[in-house]
């Protein structure tokens, strides 16, 4: 018997704090695609903003070109001009680019740090933020019931005739406003060596023209397109950036930078061949630059981020904000407090002044201008943090859950506060995203689902790893997720 595709066979659209992510073939399919884009081009015109183009870009994974174009052909289709970067990008050169054109809407057809068999969409809103959930919320409700006759194209060749699409390949304005922002001079007369690793994804031209053009001596591994992305995550964590250490080693080079598949978040490695974990990162740059540059303002980090964020604000007389995880909610808390930096323990963040979205390649840059100005080795600078500030590590886990467990857990969770004991005294109890208790000892321990992928994530903080590594497992235990 022959099936007949009917829409209960489709795979719904659904957002998450990253955008709509989603496995190719799957759910991730061209028609899908082409409702989004639909979507977004029927709330284009209701809010009478056609006349300004939707910038489209494409990071390394398979399909991600095609994709582009087949929702750029959709918006053409509906007297939308798609402008379209075609070549792969990374993220936050797409979001720069949708400010810098004055543009209402961008889309960015990346997965991030996805598994290689994920692809997905993040859309932008005016002056290159992270649509928030009012945005996508209607989108996808919206995109779903939307049919094959209801999507509008005008096919490429057409449409690149007409003007209704048009195309860049440079990247230079991006990487000019990332050289403006930076030392030059201090770096120029560092003379660093640098090692970069792309993770066959989408910073190499950006990052390695900006520290080539300050003097830096630049070796890159991996920088061919792998849309395997060499059999690992495209994400930068001690477990993926071996490589990089041991060549960060070999070559002596005073870092290492990694950056994960659309380069909007980076991993470092230190000189002496140890991994940065991505909180130690935004402790470095917030104390760098109120310390160095002079800077004043809070600090914004997000519910699974280091409390040390919190003792670097209050040294300076500063305050540090807390917000939900989602990348939009920080970028939105910097405008709202004037905030110096803000960030997220997964690896993300920006400064005042800069997108107001994660951006790998600046925060990169930024972090090399300081080892050239500091004029010590990086492992000695994060030495004297931990001498000034004390020392807080941090564990996590992800867990995969069956779909039938999600819904008895989260009520288990948020709404009865069934908590284990973990012999600690609780200060505070918070369910404003995931449950995070936060203990007298100013540890803390918050379970939550992901907003991306089919995960429950546990992270824990503490003075020890191991002390950390025994609230992660009380929780695993009590709820019996293992």
């Amino acid at each position: 018997m022959t099936h007949v595709t009917t829409a209960a066979d489709i795979v719904p659209i659904s957002f998450g704090t990253g955008g709509w992510r989603a496995v190719i073939a799957d759910g991730f399919t061209r028609f899908n695609v082409e409702r989004v884009a639909q979507a977004l081009a029927d709330r284009i015109h209701a809010e009478g903003v056609a006349d300004r183009p939707v910038v489209i870009g494409y990071d390394q994974r398979f399909l991600s070109p095609e994709f582009t174009w087949w929702a750029a052909e959709v918006l053409a289709g509906n007297g939308i001009r798609a402008h379209v970067i075609d070549r792969a990008a990374p993220t936050p050169m797409i979001m720069w680019t949708v400010r810098d054109l004055g543009c209402a809407y961008g889309v960015a057809v990346t997965a991030s740090h996805n598994p290689a068999a994920y692809n997905g969409l993040k859309i932008f809103t005016a002056g290159g933020r992270d649509a928030e959930v009012e945005v996508t919320t209607p989108l996808q409700e919206h995109a779903n019931t939307l049919h094959a006759p209801d999507v509008r194209r005008l096919e490429r060749r057409t449409a690149l005739a007409q003007g209704a699409i048009t195309t860049q390949t440079s990247m230079n304005w991006y990487i000019d406003a990332i050289l403006d922002a930076v030392d030059l001079e201090a770096i120029r007369h560092a003379h660093l060596k640098i090692v970069l690793d792309p993770m066959f994804g989408v910073s190499r031209t950006c990052l390695q023209t900006i520290l080539m053009t300050a003097r830096c001596d630049v070796d890159t591994i991996h920088e061919r397109r792998d849309t395997l992305f060499g059999g690992r995550l495209p994400s930068p964590s001690s477990a993926t950036t071996f490589a990089l250490a041991k060549e960060v080693l070999e070559r002596g080079a005073a870092l290492g930078i990694a950056t994960d598949g659309d380069a909007d978040r980076l991993g470092v490695i230190d000189d002496t061949g140890a991994f940065l974990h991505p909180n130690q990162i935004l402790v470095l740059l917030y104390d760098y630059l109120l310390e160095d540059r002079g800077w004043h303002g809070p600090v914004v980090r997000n519910v699974a981020t280091t409390h040390l964020l919190d003792r670097v604000a209050a040294e300076h007389g500063e305050t540090c904000y807390e917000v939900p995880v989602g990348f939009k909610w920080v970028s939105a808390a910097i405008d709202r407090y004037d905030a110096v930096l803000g960030g997220e323990s997964s690896g993300g963040l920006t400064v005042r002044g800069h997108i107001a979205g994660k951006d790998g390649i600046y925060a990169g840059a930024l972090l090399v201008e300081m080892v050239a100005r500091r004029a010590k080795p990086l492992s000695r600078i994060y030495a004297d943090i931990v001498a000034r500030y004390g020392r807080l590590e941090m564990v996590e886990s992800s867990l995969e859950f069956d779909p039938e467990v999600k819904e008895p857990l989260t009520r288990r969770i948020m709404v009865q506060r069934d908590l284990p004991d973990f012999g600690l005294e609780v200060r505070t109890v918070s369910t404003a995203d995931g449950c995070k208790v936060v203990f007298a000892d100013g540890s803390w321990v918050i379970t939550r689902f992901s907003g991306t992928e089919p995960l429950l994530r546990v992270f824990a903080e503490a003075g020890t790893t191991e002390q950390a590594q025994r609230l992660v497992d009380t929780v695993q235990d009590y709820y019996q997720l293992h």
